[in-house]
């Protein structure tokens, strides 16, 4: 009994001394004794592995046993060292010399062989890219962000309370960490888990907050960086890279029994979304073996001025080849501030074989758990990868100390008192609020531009709107929106109240009313805005807005019914009334024009035709909406959506129901829109389109707010929104079938810079105009102050009522 006990004994203390783990740390720096920041260091021959922090310091937490480390980073050799881990923590500092990189032959065609070897690549680039059918893997992501220089002019004594800016120092505005476990499967599939995540401070920074995000594949023709630019970045071995990129072989080295070919990559146009830099490639497998690139604004990168992208890749299990470290480094500068800042990500524990569960990949492209964000410091410092540097350790106890502080209630009573103070110029351009944080409640009253309107109906006219947030609890909230409006020419009193009832975030449940009376715009498709119809009114004499009054009550119900289908129906109750001018006041009185009456099909005054009787109607609303492969990041508060890769379906009908609650019309509508706002084309920009096609079935009993109306534009503004006719009267209306298309195509620099004889000049072609008995078309100039666009836009709608063209036009435009 006594053996068997000692036998337990030593097994149990064998099994505990195997499951302990130790820590290897300490500083890599060059020769000179200088820290090399962002080193990969890994295991050979396994996954695991870190990175260096910004001073040079690692940590990496193993096993009792025997391991050989590599030390990589771009510009030094690597370096190997054997170690042997047994019952204490260990400590490695190395020093790396720098790579020497060199061309066998002198007067070797340095251009022609890496043209030759870039080719090589490119032939395998989609076998590489394909070679790996799934994997699930753990990223830790670091992200900081540092305040260079900040203008005193810019920069007032309360942004800097605000933000907690030194403006004297170098300060580090938003610093986070997360741990996230990554899952893909081919072609396109990602699943990503977060295991904990922390922030310091304000989140004001150029950030990849996802492991996805940190997934530069140079392999793909094309790649994004969101937020970066509005165009995907060529890879330097993409099929069509030699039309974008030269190339110089600078020398070759050997490293771990390979040969490895350093190959500078220079763009051949200025502008462009492309890449300087290194691309380093495997002799004889020609696989990529580290990148370190970099773009410019010349890219016409956002909030950017410099992004550096350093990657390392390490051969895994059956010749595979994965990153293990990437950093990423950036500088910028935006409206006197100059800051810089790194991401770093290390990719550790590949399983290539993952038992992905039916149904894993269903959309949610990223879930957050509610304890993610829990995990205390005691936490961290145990299973955080990467070293702390002591400033980013003294970054994260000050901005938790101001946080703890921020958070009491004292604190945030005063804040609110603060805050909740009138302030005119506040009211005047971005409306004014007040808030009760007790009560999780909020009112909001619109801005007085949007209160003090002008229009031929009312004259000077009152629109008080505010609007008033309730949280219930984590998931549900509601909104009443009171109105009330007072024309002072008319002596019309409206009023209505608005409700919307968020009761499921997960499904985009909402339920909605509205009932009372309003003075509507009487094309019920255009956003025309009543504060440049008061200014275009008072002071250039063109009235465009006509109104009709309307009292009602509607309730309706939107609600997603499966992944990507939204369903959205609502039931409305009104009697429509037409109203008539009874002002014709202007500040600015020109001889030769003449304001309309409100009937716009009879612009002539006096203002005394009949546009439409008195009616009432029972319209009933229905919507689904379909997106394609419908994506989500889960929250505890519900699920964000994703921007859609693909077109949305719109399918609408509507119905007039006659004789229920005296209701006088009779009619049956339908039409399907497929649209899109987005699509990166490749390189050369993006396009947005929408295409509807819709139809009448069925009318016994219309009045003219019930037909379809189309979004035009004839004010003194544009709206440059791809779903407006540019030059279409606002009220063109039909009662029949109709097709109408919209396609906008915005261009890279580069493309536009080759048409040399429009830089600096605009240019504009009109191909085929009518409207309706219109002839001429108004003149148009659009401006983008210090942006440069290039669009080219299409727009064309034809009725079968009568077979007229709405409108259609091909346009190109290049601003400044």
């Amino acid at each position: 009994m006594k053996k068997n006990l000692i036998l337990f004994a030593f097994l149990l203390i064998s099994v505990q001394v195997a499951a302990q783990q130790y820590l290897i740390t300490g500083k890599v720096a060059d020769l000179a004794g200088n820290a090399i920041p962002f080193t990969s260091v890994y295991v050979i021959g396994t996954s695991a592995g870190t990175s260096t922090n910004a001073n040079g310091q690692y940590m990496l937490k193993l096993k009792p046993g025997k391991y050989q480390l590599s030390f990589r980073t771009l510009g030094f050799k690597q370096r190997l060292e054997n170690i042997e881990l047994s019952s204490q923590n260990k400590v490695v500092n190395v020093q790396l010399r720098v790579e020497q990189y060199k061309l066998n032959d002198a007067n070797a065609d340095s251009t022609g062989l890496a043209l030759t070897i870039i080719k090589n690549a490119i032939a395998k680039r989609e076998g590489y890219l394909n070679e790996t059918l799934a994997y699930s893997c753990n990223v830790y992501i670091k992200g900081m962000q540092r305040l260079l220089h900040a203008s005193q002019n810019v920069v007032s004594k309360a942004v800097s309370k605000q933000f907690d800016i030194d403006t004297t120092t170098n300060n580090i505005l938003y610093m986070a960490e997360m741990q996230t476990q990554f899952n893909f499967e081919q072609p396109n599939r990602v699943k990503e888990i977060v295991i904990s995540s922390k922030e310091a401070g304000v989140n004001n920074a150029f950030s990849f907050n996802r492991a996805a995000n940190l997934q530069m594949n140079f392999y793909r023709n094309t790649f994004d960086i969101q937020g970066l630019s509005q165009r995907r970045l060529v890879s330097p071995i993409a099929d069509d890279a030699l039309n974008f990129y030269s190339y110089k072989l600078l020398g070759t080295s050997v490293e771990n029994g390979k040969t490895i070919h350093k190959i500078q990559v220079l763009p051949k146009h200025i502008h462009g979304p492309i890449f300087n830099g290194y691309i380093y490639i495997t002799d004889g497998d020609w696989r990529i073996y580290s990148v370190h690139l970099f773009v410019t604004k010349n890219a016409n990168l956002n909030y950017v001025d410099t992004l550096n992208i350093n990657q390392d890749y390490i051969q895994l299990s059956n010749d595979r080849w994965q990153p293990a470290a990437v950093a990423i480094t950036y500088s910028g500068a935006l409206v006197g501030f100059r800051y810089t800042g790194y991401i770093i990500g290390t990719f550790s524990d590949y399983n290539f074989d993952p038992k992905f569960p039916p149904k894993f990949f269903n959309g949610e492209i990223m879930r957050v758990p509610n304890h993610s964000r829990k995990e205390d410091s005691v936490y961290w410092a145990k299973n955080r990868p990467v070293p702390l540097t002591p400033e980013e350790v003294r970054n994260y106890r000050d901005k938790d100390a101001v946080t703890r502080i921020a958070e009491t209630d004292v604190y945030q009573d005063s804040l609110e008192r603060a805050n909740n103070k009138f302030k005119p110029l506040r009211y005047m351009i971005f409306g004014d609020s007040i808030k009760n944080r007790a009560a999780g409640s909020s009112w909001f009253f619109h801005p007085s531009y949007e209160t003090i309107l002008f229009n031929n109906v009312e004259g000077f006219a009152l629109d008080f709107k505010a609007d008033y947030d309730k949280r219930i609890d984590r998931l549900k909230s509601y909104t009443i929106s009171p109105e009330l409006r007072y024309g002072f020419s008319n002596n019309l009193l409206s009023a209505n109240v608005g409700f919307k009832y968020r009761y499921n975030p997960y499904t985009k449940a909402i339920f909605y009313g509205k009932a009372g009376s309003s003075v509507l715009d009487l094309n019920n498709e255009v956003n025309n805005s009543p504060f440049i119809n008061s200014i275009s009114t008072l002071f250039f004499e063109s009235n465009t807005m006509k109104l009709y009054r309307s009292k009602y009550a509607m309730l309706g119900l939107q609600h997603n019914l499966f992944r990507g289908v939204l369903f959205d129906g609502s039931l409305e109750y009104a009697q429509r009334e037409q109203l008539y001018n009874t002002t014709y006041f202007t500040v600015v009185d020109k001889p030769d024009v003449v304001l309309t009456s409100n009937n716009p099909f009879h612009p002539e005054l006096p203002d005394n035709n009949l546009l439409f009787k008195t009616s009432n109607a029972l319209t009933l609303k229905t919507s689904v909406t379909y997106t394609f492969d419908e994506q989500y990041v889960s929250t505890p508060n519900g699920f964000l959506y994703q921007p859609s890769r693909l077109p949305k379906i719109k399918l609408t009908y509507k119905k007039g129901i006659k004789n229920v609650l005296n209701s006088d019309i009779d009619y049956d509508y339908a039409d399907l829109q497929v649209y899109d706002d987005h699509i990166k084309i490749g390189h050369v920009g993006y396009s947005s389109f929408t295409v509807t096609a819709g139809k009448f079935f069925n009318t016994n009993a219309l009045v003219y707010p019930d037909y379809k109306k189309f979004k035009g534009n004839e004010g003194i503004t544009f709206t440059p929104l791809v779903s407006y006719f540019h030059f279409l009267r606002y009220y063109t209306y039909t009662d029949d079938s109709f097709v109408e298309a919209h396609y906008e195509h915005n261009f890279s620099g580069f493309l536009m810079n080759k048409l040399k004889g429009i830089r600096h000049a605009k240019l504009e072609e009109i191909i085929g105009a009518n409207y309706l008995g219109r002839a001429n078309t108004p003149a148009y100039t659009e401006f983008y102050v210090g942006l440069k666009r290039y669009i080219f836009r299409v727009d064309y709608g034809i009725s079968f009522l009568g077979g007229n063209h709405y409108m259609h036009g091909i346009m190109f435009y290049y601003g400044l």
